[in-house]
């Protein structure tokens, strides 16, 4: 699995019912062999998926394609990831809001 499949897999795995009412857009800023740049939009009861980094986000995540895969797969502890560096999140409480959602935590 690349970030990329993990990223574009996200609608078909969220309940339209757990975003009921939410509103938000995150930028997934991944470097390396297995990155890129990503733009997750939540909205009308929709996750939608775009390469690029689009729109103005609530929260950008940026760390290596290698440590999301790790983050998504549960082999990188999110908490020690974000304290150590590896992971860095300009909005932490937008992304706990949506981590459990997107399945990252």
């Amino acid at each position: 699995m690349t970030s990329r499949d993990f990223l574009y897999g996200l609608p078909s795995k969220v309940s339209p019912s757990a975003i009921e009412g939410l509103d938000t857009v995150f930028h997934f800023d991944l470097d390396g062999e297995s990155g890129g740049q990503y733009t997750i939009t939540v909205a009308d009861q929709k996750v939608t998926v775009a390469d690029g980094l689009i729109g103005e986000p609530k929260c950008v995540v940026r760390t290596s394609g290698e440590n999301f895969i790790n983050l998504a797969t549960g082999e990188l502890n999110p908490m020690m990831a974000v304290l150590t560096g590896k992971v860095k999140i300009t909005n932490q409480g937008e992304m706990l809001r949506y981590a459990k959602i997107f399945g990252l935590m």
